[in-house]
């Protein structure tokens, strides 16, 4: 067996500490202001950016990394909402694809100042650009040989 380092245990607790309490903090910020949760804005942003030909349920779970059940469930929530439009797949007769609606541009778009502000608050507040660009490599580094 691998002896783990005491270093490398406390920059595992760090990062998952981190990672939850960030988190914690955008999605109570998008829930006071009213707003639906994070994985919304992280959904519509992508089927945003896939344009007119909207985006499969596959690709957009590769994108958003959730297991294939979230995704699905997700996908339902935002659909019945009204953010998203699912529409069949000429390609494939079982299969759909996703497209944003109207609504749901409008929503992500207020969806931002509270993520953005969150993100200003959390973490652009409390490093400097220098340390911002450190973080960003040494997390890269972690997920660059990554699946």
């Amino acid at each position: 067996m691998t002896k783990l380092h005491p270093e490398t245990v406390a920059a595992w607790i760090a990062l998952a500490t981190a990672n939850r309490s960030l988190l914690e903090g955008i999605e109570t910020a998008l829930k006071c202001a009213g707003l639906p949760a994070l994985a919304w804005y992280d959904a519509l942003l992508e089927i945003e950016k896939a344009g007119e030909t909207g985006i499969r349920p596959y690709e957009l779970r590769q994108k958003l990394l959730l297991p294939q059940y979230g995704t699905s469930r997700l996908i339902d929530r935002i659909a019945a909402a009204g953010l998203i439009a699912k529409l069949a797949c000429e390609d494939d007769g079982r299969g759909f694809i996703v497209r944003i609606t109207e609504q749901g541009v409008s929503v992500r778009h207020v969806m931002w100042p509270v993520y953005a502000g969150q993100l200003s608050e959390l973490v652009q507040a409390r490093m400097t650009k220098d340390e911002l660009v450190v973080l960003g490599a040494l997390l890269k580094k972690l997920t660059s040989k990554l699946p």
